[in-house]
């Protein structure tokens, strides 16, 4: 399903670069092997997840394909199949018709409200549990406010001068970068890209394609999983605003708000209410 570009979503289903960087650093710089993270999730054709337990990926739910079987992802250049996924509850999917008030006058603050009214997050359970990648452990605490984050992905690319094209690719090399939180609340942790001078040496922000992908926070030698990809906020017409220029706001799930879900559908106790799970070949849709 084509999601509107410049709110949702770090990804759109309907296309297949990474990380957005500042304009007066070099890209060799942000770019990293696999091996910088290789708990990372790739969804068919874009989108992110990562490993949190040997059978288990945390992802956005905006990532799961919509109306369509999720068979399998990729982990550490492997194809993982998948046995079964829970989606949150609490996810909405975007009306069409915000959509469309959207799209006709540029005026989109609606959409911000009913994605931050959202939850967007989702479990994919392996049918094997994995054995070559270590999981990433949760970021549990609730101080992520003015910390540094760690972002990595491989989606869209370009500098923060010009954004990104909203038009793809949306799959291509991994690039990390970091960005101070600004705020932390309830769902959702958000940071600002910074332009220069004010920004850190290797300020970024994730791009389309990269929903569901990683935001680390350093816990003494390790780095842990605070937050996953989303959906961003730019100023003016929606229509012409190019996603990925300095001055945007990236909002984030914030995990730590949702530990108590995730363990406990992990743990196979889920809580009343409180997910969907369906299998790959349940014909209910995903969307």
């Amino acid at each position: 399903m084509t999601r509107f570009f410049l709110f949702i979503l770090l990804a759109a289903a309907s296309t297949a670069s990474a990380v957005v960087i500042r304009h007066d650093v070099d890209d060799s710089k942000y770019r990293v092997p696999a091996s910088e993270f290789p708990a990372l999730v790739d969804m068919p054709g874009e989108g992110h997840g990562v490993l949190v337990a040997p059978q288990w990926a945390i992802t956005a739910a905006h990532t799961i394909p919509g109306n369509s079987d999720l068979q399998h992802v990729m982990i550490n250049g492997v194809s993982r199949d998948v046995e079964r996924v829970v989606r949150h509850a609490g996810y909405k999917t975007l009306p069409q018709a915000l959509i469309d008030q959207a799209t006709g006058s540029g005026e989109a603050i609606l959409i911000v409200v009913f994605l931050a009214s959202s939850d967007d997050i989702a479990l994919i359970k392996l049918t094997q549990a994995v054995t070559d990648v270590a999981p990433v452990e949760l970021y549990k605490d609730s101080d992520e406010s003015k910390q540094i984050a760690k972002i990595v992905g491989k989606g869209a690319t370009d500098t923060g001068s010009t954004g990104h094209s909203p038009h793809g690719p949306n799959r291509t090399d991994l690039r990390r970068a970091f960005n101070t939180i600004t705020s932390a609340h309830d769902r959702w942790l958000c940071y600002v890209f910074d332009e220069p001078p004010t920004a850190l040496p290797l300020e970024g922000t994730l791009g389309n394609g990269d929903s569901g992908g990683p935001v680390l926070l350093q816990s003494g030698d390790q780095w842990l999983l605070a937050g996953l990809g989303s959906w961003k906020v730019a100023q003016g017409d929606v229509r012409t605003a190019r996603p990925g220029r300095y001055g945007q706001t990236s909002c984030n799930v914030r995990l730590s708000h949702y530990i108590e879900w995730i363990e406990s559908v992990i743990s196979e106790q889920p809580q009343a209410g409180a997910n969907d799970s369906f299998k790959p070949n349940d014909k209910r849709g995903v969307g």
